[in-house]
């Protein structure tokens, strides 16, 4: 799949979620590059990310900058590189109700979603 068809297939996708989920969300981004694992965990990607202000700060540091999930095109190409039937559509629902959910929980000042992700992190730190 290219990234022009990738991006199409996110556009549609997130056309099917409700609007009440999209509150206070700036945007969807498809981005082209492939997102190595922040930890440095060998042959982990990151598919997705949630970004969002964060915490109120007297400085007002990154409360302009919004929420956003961002889809790294780049990282699902690697997998599906590996996987002769790997199921770009299913994949990309998958990565987008999960950052979406970051969003709602964030709305709602809950990281268990969060919790989950670093358990995830740490089976895996154990495992390689």
């Amino acid at each position: 799949m290219t990234y022009e068809e990738f991006a199409d297939l996110v556009a549609r996708l997130w056309e099917e979620i409700p609007e009440e989920f999209k509150r206070e969300l700036q945007g969807v981004h498809v981005l082209p590059q492939l997102k190595k694992d922040p930890g440095g965990l060998p042959g982990v990607v990151r598919m997705g990310e949630y970004t969002d202000p964060g915490p109120p700060s007297v400085f007002a540091g990154g409360v302009h900058l919004g929420r956003h999930i961002a889809l790294y095109y780049g990282s699902f190409a690697e997998i599906a590189r590996n996987r002769p039937n790997f199921d770009w559509e299913a994949q990309a629902w998958e990565t987008l109700l999960h950052e979406l959910r970051h969003h709602v929980e964030s709305l709602a000042w809950r990281d268990d979603l969060v919790q989950e992700d670093i358990r995830h992190l740490q089976e895996l730190k154990r495992r390689l």
